[in-house]
């Protein structure tokens, strides 16, 4: 089946509402208007109003009725709308969804989705624009999803929904048109195992989300030098596969990470710690960091686009790792 990475989405909300009924969803305007980006649009005439509600715009409520939701046995899927909304709940998701699992006890379960779409958007300025996948990094207890594909999309919303951990799941809201062929029968993929999108033999290119498709635009270009770029895509940031990607660095000797967000205290900085930590005899230079400039994401779409990575940019951080050699 050839389909959007929106489409995939709903198809996974949809087959696991029909799989299991104490599945619920809950989010602002997901119900008669179907998200705003028509992800769930269909759904509330299928599952009806008490499986598919509207709430008001308050997201410190949203999350407390989904871990309420959790305790009593249900599986909710809470919609944020947009990631940088996850803010205004930051201390719901960090001390309550993050950290009850540990502080309640080896039979305490709380299954519950925290769905965002994230990342620029063609003007939507600093407040609707942010990846914020690192600042949850730092909340023991939360699984952190972040697919660049239809496929891995779909696969992992269906096994985080089943899964009994708290999963914050993002969705790169330039992803959602782009197409692909996934399979018609049913499938899941493993929480926590990474994907190698290309492989390569001379440096490994470590890519989050809407960069996994800009990191295979610059191995298009370095191949055309005779550059052989491996892209690497963690699909899971918590937990994070270390070991395919020390596989990965073991072959290549070389790394590039590749990020939306800011640079300091980004993603790439913990990925680059762990590879200086437990793999600094394997490489052949430093781990280099592609990301946006510590500023807010502007409004004016000609300066989004320089402050997020392109192929340009991520090629050339290629090409100035092979210089160590």
């Amino acid at each position: 089946m050839h389909t959007t990475y929106l489409n995939a989405v709903g198809d996974a909300l949809r087959e696991e509402m029909r799989r299991d009924p104490n599945t619920v969803m809950f989010g602002e305007d997901i119900a008669e208007f179907g998200n705003i980006f028509g992800v769930t649009r269909g759904m509330l005439e299928e599952f009806g109003p008490k499986r598919i509600r509207n709430t008001p715009i308050a997201e410190t409520s949203i999350i407390g009725t989904a871990i309420g939701a959790a305790e009593t046995g249900l599986r909710p899927i809470a919609e944020l709308m947009y990631a940088d909304f996850a803010l205004v709940c930051f201390s719901e998701i960090f001390h309550l969804v993050a950290k009850w699992r540990f502080m309640h006890g080896s039979k305490y379960r709380l299954p519950l989705v925290i769905r965002c779409a994230m990342g620029s958007s063609n003007g939507a300025g600093s407040e609707h624009s942010n990846c914020v996948e690192s600042l949850f990094m730092h909340a023991p207890g939360l699984t952190i999803i972040s697919p660049s594909t239809a496929y891995d999309a779909k696969g992992l919303l269906k096994s985080a929904i089943r899964s009994d951990n708290p999963v914050f799941f993002c969705e790169h809201k330039q992803l959602y048109q782009t197409k692909e062929d996934i399979p018609d029968e049913e499938y899941t993929l493993p929480i926590g195992v990474a994907d190698i999108k290309r492989e390569g033999s001379d440096c490994t290119i470590v890519a989050v989300g809407l960069m996994v498709r800009r990191a295979l635009e610059a191995a298009d270009i370095l191949a055309k030098e005779g550059i052989h770029a491996e892209v690497f895509d963690p699909r899971t940031l918590v937990p994070f596969d270390k070991e395919t990607l020390f596989n990965s660095v073991r072959k290549t000797h070389h790394c590039v990470i590749v990020e939306e967000s800011n640079k300091t205290n980004g993603i790439g900085a913990e990925i680059s710690a762990i590879l200086m930590e437990e793999l600094y005899d394997e490489l052949d230079g430093p781990v280099a960091r592609v990301a946006a400039p510590d500023v807010p994401i502007p409004y004016n779409i000609a300066l989004e686009h320089y402050c997020v990575p392109d192929a340009a940019r991520i090629a050339e951080a290629v090409r100035a790792q092979l210089a160590h050699d």
